[in-house]
């Protein structure tokens, strides 16, 4: 296994994130929104195959919201995602003030993974729910 950090490329981003739930983005659009990360990581195994990666986006003082955690399916459950928690939350200890606010939006049924780490659901008694929004050329007019 080989961890590279900041050296994750578009071409590893879609091919990654084609094997789940998510949303399709251009390539011109994958590369600036990497550019504009604040940190990446990718894991390969042994045969140098792209198996997990993740990154973070924020202001890196007080805001991290940790984006595109996908671990391939064969590899689930072997210790890769938690590695990608491990290495993200390193940078994240370098970096955030105290009371930094970090962020993230699961993918459904998969919020028992972050809550071992200790995110936690919304809406509870504490605070509202999260919202989102995805933006639509027609809806900005």
């Amino acid at each position: 296994m080989k961890i590279q950090e900041n050296a994750l490329t578009a071409a590893i981003y879609t091919k990654l994130r084609n094997t789940g739930p998510f949303m399709p983005y251009l390539e011109d659009d994958i590369d600036i929104s990497l550019k504009n990360s604040l940190y990446s990581i990718v894991i390969y195994d042994d045969l140098n195959n792209a198996i997990g990666i993740a990154r973070i986006i924020g202001d890196n003082r007080i805001t991290f919201i940790i984006k595109d955690v996908v671990v391939l399916p064969e590899y689930q459950k072997q210790g890769i995602g938690e590695l990608l928690i491990k290495y993200l939350f390193a940078y994240i200890s370098k970096h955030a003030c105290e009371n930094a606010y970090i962020g993230l939006m699961s993918t459904i049924h998969k919020e028992g993974f972050y809550e071992k780490y200790g995110f936690i659901r919304r809406p509870n008694e504490k605070y509202g729910s999260g919202m989102v929004m995805f933006y639509k050329k027609e809806n900005f007019k």
